[in-house]
């Protein structure tokens, strides 16, 4: 890992470009789009384009990026993006095990402070909560080298067939959506007997669930299954 930073505007805007290409760019790692980073980040493409040029040209370039072809991070810049991720896990992990936070306000937490701790808080936090490899929406925490398992799951959205799955994880982009598949006990680790899907909805029973629930296209895309074996 890097050594420690001083967190500062200019620390945390490179930082959330860095965690934004790291997710859009997928487990294949594929160049990402000027618009998908505006999209994500909810900034001006002029802006997303003045950015990757200044990470691209700094003496330590933190991407690859050519124009009308994407962006890629370098070496430093994944190295750096999974340390900010580490460090948001973990922090969502402590406040979610130790400070008894909602599971739908750990995200929003976790993004004001992942700039500002040093190595030795990380350290201390992930020695007390006996060094998680999953936060609490069930994704995956990076390791100190960085390394970080490759999860076997796919969108609820993309199941063509009915069946008994597992909640692998959840989205954590969306506070409200989150809460909502709370209440209907999607969450990771969940048993899903998956009844039948169509374009616009979902019909799912959980384990103990009276009833069968119904689940918009909203919500079903925000949630990740894997089989049950």
């Amino acid at each position: 890992m890097p050594p420690s930073r001083q967190g500062n505007v200019n620390t945390e805007s490179v930082d959330n470009y860095l965690k934004a290409i790291l997710a859009l760019s997928g487990v294949e790692e594929h160049r990402v789009s000027s618009t998908s980073l505006a999209d994500r980040l909810g900034v001006a493409p002029a802006s997303v384009t003045n950015m990757l040029q200044k990470l691209a040209s700094s003496p330590l370039p933190f991407v690859e990026y050519e124009r009308h072809r994407g962006v890629l991070l370098s070496a430093a810049g994944k190295r750096r993006a999974l340390e900010v991720l580490r460090h948001h896990r973990l922090i969502e992990t402590f406040l979610y095990e130790v400070l008894d936070y909602p599971l739908e306000e750990v995200h929003g937490e976790a993004e004001r402070l992942e700039h500002f701790i040093s190595e030795r808080f990380e350290e201390r936090i992930a020695a007390k909560l006996g060094h998680p490899k999953f936060d609490p929406h069930g994704h995956c925490i990076p390791a100190m080298d960085g390394k970080m398992p490759k999860q076997l799951s796919k969108p609820l959205t993309d199941l063509h067939e009915q069946g008994a799955f597992i909640v692998d994880s959840v989205s954590d982009e969306d506070a409200h959506l989150l809460k909502r598949l709370s209440a209907h006990g999607v969450t990771p680790g969940a048993r899903l007997q998956v009844t039948s899907g169509s374009p616009d909805e979902f019909v799912l029973r959980t384990s103990g669930a009276s009833r069968a629930l119904h689940l918009s296209r909203d919500l079903a895309a925000a949630v990740r299954v894997r089989a049950t074996h």
